[in-house]
């Protein structure tokens, strides 16, 4: 097997430890060829499940693998941390920062790259707003939430203003789509049934959970009917969906909303908002648009033939959440073909 950078060895390499860089590794774990992953974080994370450690309801280590462990009986994989700034696709290197000895910076060389940054929430313009509405889409993050929801029943228990405590007792979580809709019932089922009888001078049961869509149904993704079951659900667990809504401020003390269709702005006194809306790819699917020149769609997703390959470089595959996949016309596809796998066809594909 042929090497344009003349290692003895096929030599790539996969940026992102998500579900996409996971299973593209699994993949060429048995193939003859050598595999780096590189990661900022040393371990892989259980998206899905994110909420449930948000609300305490799972331990951080439940949804969390050391991607070292993973792969400790795979002799051609090696894990990197670091931080991915840049990429440099005329000279086939993977630029790095942040690494864990201190060093400013590092390159990687590679024969096939595979990108799986996957995808971050937006603010809108509003990144102000993160430090005081946190997402749910790190376990860093996540366990920051948690700590602001069981620190705001515990200021219940002790507020002796009604309109405080009230505000302390009311939650709003920004975005109706799965983990939102899962992250506000939670919430809901904690303080209705959970913490119930944990609590003397505060009534859990008056908790309000206000969860607020832009849209004019909660899973606006979903079909009609599943949207309008959840809604039910929702109002059955005690969360108010507030359709049809966008966020124009956050602060400490209220979330200010307005009708998305124009309309005098409303306060909700609340001490505790998280946000769950507007997913985007991450910044390195700009990076790699840039540098190959593909297009990116309005989510910041670089777009990728149906081999997942990036338009002038059959060596860079770019794959999952940061990726728009098109046919050979350039009309986007619901998904890649999946009769044949694209992390198998870097492996054998001469550079």
């Amino acid at each position: 097997m042929s090497s344009s950078a003349g290692h003895a060895q096929h030599e790539v390499v996969v940026v992102g430890g998500g579900f996409g860089g996971l299973q593209a590794v699994r993949q060429l774990r048995r193939a003859p060829v050598s595999v780096t992953l590189v990661d900022r974080r040393s371990f892989h994370l259980f998206q899905p499940l994110v909420y449930q450690v948000a609300t305490g309801m799972l331990a951080a280590g439940e949804i969390a693998a050391p991607l070292r462990s993973v792969f400790k009986r795979d002799r051609n994989v090696r894990v990197i941390l670091g931080e991915v700034s840049g990429f440099d696709l005329a000279g086939r290197r993977v630029l790095l920062e942040r690494l864990p000895n201190g060093d400013p910076e590092r390159e990687l060389t590679y024969d096939s790259l595979i990108v799986a940054a996957g995808s971050c929430y937006t603010y809108f313009g509003h990144d102000e707003w993160r430090a005081v509405a946190p997402d749910v889409k790190s376990l860093e993050s996540a366990l920051a939430v948690r700590g602001r929801i069981l620190t705001a029943f515990e200021a219940a228990e002790v507020e002796e203003d009604p309109g405080r405590r009230a505000a302390w007792l009311t939650f709003v979580v920004v975005g109706a789509g799965p983990t939102g809709v899962e992250l506000a019932g939670q919430i809901a089922e904690m303080a209705r049934h959970t913490l119930r009888d944990e609590y003397r001078a505060a009534d859990m049961r008056s908790a309000r959970i206000v969860l607020v869509e832009m849209a004019d149904r909660v899973l606006p993704t979903f079909p009609a009917t599943l949207s309008d079951r959840a809604r039910r659900d929702l109002e059955h667990l005690g969360v108010e969906p507030l359709i049809g809504h966008r966020v124009v401020d956050v602060d400490e003390d209220c979330v200010t909303v307005s009708p998305a269709a124009g309309g005098e702005p409303t306060q909700i006194p609340a001490r505790t908002a998280v946000w769950s809306a507007g997913v985007v790819a991450t910044a390195l699917a700009t990076a790699l648009a840039t540098e190959s020149g593909a297009q990116l769609d309005r989510g910041g997703r670089v777009a990728v033939g149906p081999d997942l390959s990036v338009a002038g470089h059959p060596e860079v595959l770019a794959l999952g959440d940061m990726a728009r996949v098109h046919d050979g016309q350039g009309r986007p596809l619901p998904s890649p073909d999946r009769r044949r796998s694209p992390c198998n066809r870097a492996a054998t594909r001469r550079a």
